[in-house]
């Protein structure tokens, strides 16, 4: 068996009596936030020997530059055009599933806890869910046999009249409310939550190795997104001030969590899977935003700082030490590969967008795959190989823009960074991610290089187009009545409240 632990985690039985386990971690963190990935000050080490003991990939990407799309693209396989975590409320706006949305991850979506389940795996989800909050959309509706965490961001704190403060659930029940039972000091930065996300896992793995059962973990915790936080220990430890105090503690809570697996022998049954659901949020900068690295922008856009990921995979005893990978990589494919150590195949009657990357991780092999960047529902840029074709560019409007909201603080490329939506159709705008990995010098329409990759790019596009089936968008319609007023729980605790008469309105997107 193999556990998974994606943090992401996962654990995935096979046809041996050994256990296999697997998890994952998934934050909101940017390339350039980890020591492995040139950080200057080196405030990872943890998961630097991560990096050291498994595999670095260096052109992995997430699905969408935003957290909501992209944590549905990763427990789908499917992109969110296709799985309904989009709107179509405005062209190429992203969206996501605040406490007012109506909608959440559809019925007819499989998601990886539900099919590993039928391989006899115990899956835990500890962070936030961000597929939904209403009742229909529960975690453990879709796969999950526990839960610690929130289902939407950590907003606040709230007057509990305009809008509740957002629960903080253990499986079923909430057990409270952020800033109410779960304190966030927004003057501090001191919150204690990534010590509790901590012992929650620490806890289910020993309890499952315990009992034998593989297992997948998805260890989804979100310090580093705004409003940022740590624990008082870590408080003040950064050369890069509160956002670096998160990322300390996330690097110390990785470390223990793989010396844990050590410990109890079950490192070399677990495959584990480090990455982000986006780039880190330049718009926080510099006091809670991260790093990019050497690429362009940040979360919220389809330039690389918005979509390529930090990425390591730890697989003790079968992957390399050392390893280096510029395979093109997705969140996704962590849904096709763990169904692949899981002994399972992927589910035959719908598209799925993921690759199995064993290959890969295990045998050092290349895979030829283009990635599509979409914002909403618009197809923005494509890559190819080296090349990066942009069909659209836009940052976000002038409008915003003047209110100070700027996801390219300090990195404005004439014609590229673009406030008006700018369609490039008929002569997209390519560059050269290995000699510009920050899209500044777009190539020249008249040369040979250009005409050769656009040509093999368009055949992709053609080709993914015909297969595109859009889902029903899901992220269209807000509501206030629907917010998080009475979960399944508050009549235990004191904490239901009286929710407005329902108004339902079309979300307004303004990115």
């Amino acid at each position: 068996m193999c556990n998974f632990l994606f943090l992401l985690a996962l654990g995935v039985p096979q046809a041996s009596e050994t256990l296999t386990s697997s998890g994952v971690f998934l934050l909101q963190m940017g390339w350039g936030d980890l020591g492995a990935f040139g950080e200057p000050s080196k405030e990872t080490p943890n998961l630097d020997q991560m990096a050291a003991e498994g595999m670095l990939f260096l052109d992995f990407y997430t699905a969408n530059p935003l957290c909501s799309p992209s944590r549905a693209a990763l427990l789908t396989g499917r992109l969110p055009v296709r799985n309904g975590f989009y709107t179509t409320n405005g062209h190429a706006r992203n969206a996501y599933t605040p406490q007012d949305i109506v909608g959440g991850i559809p019925d007819s979506e499989l998601l990886l806890p539900e099919l590993l389940k039928k391989a006899g795996y115990i899956n835990k989800i500890i962070g936030k869910w961000h597929l939904g909050h209403r009742p229909q959309f529960h975690p453990l509706k879709h796969g999950f046999d526990e839960w610690f965490g929130s289902p939407n961001c950590h907003f606040g704190p709230y007057d509990s009249r305009e809008r509740p403060n957002i629960p903080v659930y253990r499986d079923w029940e909430m057990v409270g409310r952020y800033y109410e039972d779960f304190k966030i000091d927004l003057k501090t930065g001191e919150a204690n939550l990534t010590q509790l996300y901590l012992q929650e896992a620490l806890d289910f793995i020993s309890k499952q190795q315990a009992s034998q059962q593989p297992f997948f973990l998805y260890w989804a915790i979100d310090a580093t997104h705004a409003p940022v936080y740590a624990s008082k220990q870590f408080l003040g430890t950064s050369q890069r001030g509160l956002y670096g105090d998160a990322v300390r503690e996330i690097d110390d809570s990785v470390g223990k969590i793989l010396n844990h697996l050590q410990q109890l022998g079950i490192s070399e049954n677990t495959f584990v899977f480090f990455t982000s659901d986006n780039g880190a949020a330049l718009i926080s900068a510099p006091k809670q935003g991260g790093s990019n690295g050497p690429f362009l922008c940040g979360k919220q856009t389809t330039f690389e700082g918005g979509m390529r990921e930090p990425a390591i995979a730890w697989w003790p005893g079968h992957i390399p030490a050392g390893g280096v990978s510029h395979q093109l990589g997705s969140v996704m494919d962590l849904f096709s590969t763990s169904l692949s150590l899981a002994g399972l195949q992927p589910p035959s009657d719908r598209q799925i967008d993921g690759i199995d990357l064993l290959p890969v991780i295990l045998q050092g092999k290349l895979i030829d795959r283009p990635i599509f960047y979409y914002r909403g529902n618009e197809l923005m840029a494509v890559r190819a190989g080296l090349y990066k074709a942009h069909y659209w560019t836009w940052s976000n409007s002038w409008e915003e823009h003047s209110k100070g909201i700027d996801f390219c603080p300090g990195q404005s490329v004439s014609g590229v960074t673009t406030h008006t939506q700018e369609e490039h159709t008929y002569l997209p705008l390519l560059f050269h991610l290995g000699r510009d990995p920050g899209e500044k010098f777009p190539l020249s329409f008249a040369s040979e290089e250009y005409q050769q990759a656009v040509e093999r790019i368009s055949g992709l596009v053609q080709q993914h187009r015909a297969t595109l089936v859009p889902g029903q968008p899901q992220l269209n319609v807000c509501d206030q009545a629907v917010m998080n007023w009475s979960p399944p729980g508050c009549e235990k605790l004191g904490k239901c409240l009286k929710a407005p008469e329902s108004d339902p309105k079309k979300c307004s997107w303004p990115h």
